[in-house]
């Protein structure tokens, strides 16, 4: 070997440089691709706490205090139409994502709301006791569990109707346990829930009312359930495709003999049957093309 030379004539300087452009390379590289993953990481959305009556207000109700059947209550954890003669919401509307699901526990402190102006009739926990008929959320104690506030405030006289125990425990729940696995998954969700008609079986029969006609018992439960992936400007990116699940079930005890997907039906049914205007909100011709779909998309 000639001095100077080294691996099949390669000498050391250019060795050398060669070494240094790997160096080179390889940090540039590097450097890349740790900007590019900032950058993805950096346009990701968390999910959020958004406006509970974002799809609109279906019963165009109002806080004036004249407008007792239809008395719009709005706070942090959802927002309602109050029915003062018949002692419920008509409907509750709020927003679900993994921002208000935590680890509050479940406090079971069923109280009267004390929002409602004075002259309305309070209902208590202790009007449904002996009634045969469960206290039954409209927005569910797990879709508000990021703090203990969140937690209670589902358990306000408002947000309960007479339901039959086996739709509150088993059908009603199944629905609200999918929903909150779909929020689970990546998903943010709108929902509208209430209930029509009257005259429900609970473990006692067949009622109209209870607490001395204080309470309506309703024949049928309804939900609406408008569901997308987590982003921002929401109802700008509800279209023609998107996912929007509608039941509409029987308040009678024997409602478990099908699971909730039996019960789907249309936003333009569930129209027909309140005669409210669901997802007011959204632009006309997406309104048309989704409340006339029948969801038949998976149910767990």
């Amino acid at each position: 070997m000639k001095k100077g030379k080294l691996f099949n004539g390669i000498t050391l300087p250019v060795i050398i440089v060669l070494a240094a452009l790997m160096v080179f390379r390889y940090s540039h590289t590097a450097a890349k691709n740790k900007k590019a993953k900032h950058k993805v990481t950096s346009t990701m959305i968390a999910a959020g706490k958004d406006d509970n009556l974002a799809l609109g207000n279906p019963s165009h109700a109002t806080t004036d205090e004249v407008n007792k059947d239809n008395y719009l209550l709005v706070k942090a954890q959802y927002a309602m139409s109050y029915n003062n003669s018949k002692g419920m919401a008509n409907w509750v509307s709020w927003h679900l994502s993994t921002a208000w699901m935590g680890s509050a526990d479940r406090c079971n402190c069923f109280n009267a709301d004390d929002a409602l102006p004075v002259g309305f009739t309070v209902i208590k926990s202790s009007n449904y006791i002996g009634t045969g008929f469960d206290r039954g959320h409209l927005c569910p104690s797990a879709d508000r569990s990021a703090t203990p506030d969140d937690n209670a405030a589902t358990f306000l006289m408002t947000n309960m109707s007479p339901q039959s125990p086996v739709l509150n425990e088993q059908t009603w729940e199944h629905l609200e346990a999918y929903c909150r696995q779909l929020a689970i998954q990546g998903n943010e969700l709108y929902i509208i829930a209430g209930a029509h008609g009257t005259g429900g079986i609970g473990k006692k029969g067949h009622a109209d009312t209870i607490a001395n006609g204080k309470i309506n018992v309703p024949s049928h439960f309804y939900k609406i359930v408008v569901v997308l992936p987590v982003g921002d400007n929401d109802i700008k990116r509800i279209t023609n495709s998107t996912r929007v699940i509608a039941v509409d079930m029987p308040n009678r005890y024997d409602v478990n003999a099908y699971d909730w997907g039996h019960y789907r039906c249309t936003v333009d049914q569930l129209e027909a049957e309140t005669g409210y205007d669901f997802l007011s909100a959204v632009p006309v011709k997406v309104q048309k093309a989704i409340e006339s779909v029948k969801d038949a998309g998976p149910v767990n």
